[in-house]
């Protein structure tokens, strides 16, 4: 079973009054002690939790600095905080603190057109950054579902549906500025598509989830908007052949831009949460990016290939309408499965595998679920052999929570052994620590020893990814 956080505060009662007398001096209003906002930031999309002691509103990388300074002074937690949509407790006060709100810091600060790249604020959401660049013809791809924050991403090293054929997070961040544990400014990275100078610490803060640096401003890379995108649905008489269809499309080189997968019971849900009148049955959504006659050649292949593997009922959205409304009933899965059992929390869980091994891993777990009789529905971005289950838990049923993480665990394990691994997108957190060391084995330790050295009294989003 998954072991559960400890929730032991870390700061003294009178460091903690010091700090916060101090913050209030230097913040005003942007200070907060209130329980509602407390609550609010205690907690992500699930059911992890921790309320934090205060939090700040900050305006600039100056703020996140004193921020940083005044706690570190007083040996008091920080956790970093842009949208809230994580999914592994990232930002659960587990022991205590101040949470350093970044959402106000919602500046696009450059965008070099010709360059394909930008610079933002850390709370600038990828909607808000596509708003800003659509007038320039351009776009940031990384898609994971929420309107998450631009730092949070790369904090979480998020990924989405898109990733099949743009990659993640950590190929599109050209850059960072981050402020350290020890109330430094660094600035990491840059506007160069390529560099050999020294240790590459932009891709040491991308997916560090806040433990190392908060990060305050994001370099980005940019891409034209295709000439065309074209997106469809196909229903398969078996969750294996739409798996085999997405093998074959890989392994065929078809450069799709999206492939996400749904099972029976997550297209159930989204027909009566989004109203789509789908067959209840495994379904693919596609999506093609090219010019016209490309993205036409794209899709011909695919169907055919889905034909061969039992597929039918192709339905295609080419307008921009109809592609927005079915991404976005996508998008609103996670919803769509809470809808399924009302009352119930969500236990959000991912993994990854090596394309190859995709089918095996799926479909086992499929049967594992059919088997516990558990309400557990599959959706997943299956282009990179990504998948997730959100079980439906009874908040008031502890051998609930014992079957969904039982699960849970022979899903990881599983996946370890096929060569994959324990998060694909969602992070480490507090609900993947034990994963960790399975996955890493002693780098485990190596990476403790990178946490010691940049954060030697443990004040960065105490407990989250790592015991220290």
């Amino acid at each position: 079973m998954s072991a559960q956080p400890s929730h032991r505060p870390l700061a003294t009662p009178d460091a903690l009054q010091r700090a916060c007398a101090r913050l209030k001096e230097r913040f005003g209003e942007r200070f907060s002690t209130a329980h509602a906002v407390r609550e609010h930031h205690g907690r992500d999309v699930t059911f992890h939790e921790g309320l934090p002691d205060g939090v700040i509103f900050c305006h600039t990388t100056e703020d996140v600095q004193d921020a940083v300074r005044i706690c570190g002074a007083e040996s008091v937690p920080m956790i970093a905080f842009g949208t809230g949509t994580s999914l592994e407790g990232h930002i659960a006060a587990i022991h205590g603190g101040i949470t350093i709100d970044v959402s106000q810091m919602n500046q696009v600060l450059e965008v070099n057109a010709a360059d394909l790249d930008c610079r933002v604020q850390a709370g600038v959401t990828r909607k808000q950054l596509n708003e800003y660049v659509r007038q320039d013809g351009l776009m940031f791809p990384i898609d994971p579902g929420a309107d998450a924050s631009l730092g949070g991403m790369a904090s979480t090293r998020a990924s989405g549906t898109n990733a099949v054929r743009y990659g993640t997070m950590r190929e599109n961040v050209l850059g960072l500025t981050v402020v350290t544990a020890d109330g430094r400014v660094i600035r990491t990275g840059g506007r160069a598509r390529k560099s050999s100078a020294g240790y590459d610490l932009t891709r040491l803060f991308v997916g560090a989830e806040g433990t190392l640096g908060i990060i305050t401003e994001v370099q980005l890379r940019l891409y034209g908007v295709p000439e065309a995108m074209t997106a469809a649905v196909c229903s398969f008489e078996t969750l294996a052949g739409a798996v085999d269809t997405v093998i074959q499309t890989i392994q065929m080189g078809i450069p799709v831009a999206r492939i996400e997968l749904l099972d029976e019971v997550q297209v159930k849900a989204c027909n009566a949460y989004s109203k789509l009148g789908l067959p209840e049955l495994p379904l693919l959504m596609f999506e093609f990016h090219g010019t016209a006659a490309s993205t036409r050649e794209q899709a011909e292949t695919v169907g055919e290939l889905a034909a061969g593997n039992g597929g039918s009922g192709f339905k295609w959205a080419t307008q921009e309408e109809e592609r927005r409304a079915l991404w976005q009933a996508r998008h609103d899965a996670y919803y769509a499965c809470l809808a399924l059992k009302p009352g119930a929390h969500a236990f959000a869980t991912d993994v990854c595998v090596p394309i190859s091994r995709l089918a095996e891993c799926l479909l086992e777990t499929k049967a594992d679920i059919d088997a516990t009789g558990a309400i557990a529905p599959i959706v997943g971005h299956v282009g990179d052999g990504n998948f997730h289950l959100v079980y439906l838990l009874d908040p008031n049923d502890p051998e609930d929570r014992r079957k969904a993480d039982k699960l849970n665990d022979r899903m990881v394990s599983r996946a370890l052994a096929l060569g994959g691994t324990c998060t694909g997108e969602h992070g480490i957190g507090i609900g993947k620590r034990e994963f960790l060391i399975a996955e890493h084995g002693e780098a485990v330790a190596l990476m403790r020893h990178i946490k010691q050295a940049l954060d030697p009294k443990n004040l960065l989003n105490p407990g989250k990814i790592l015991r220290v």
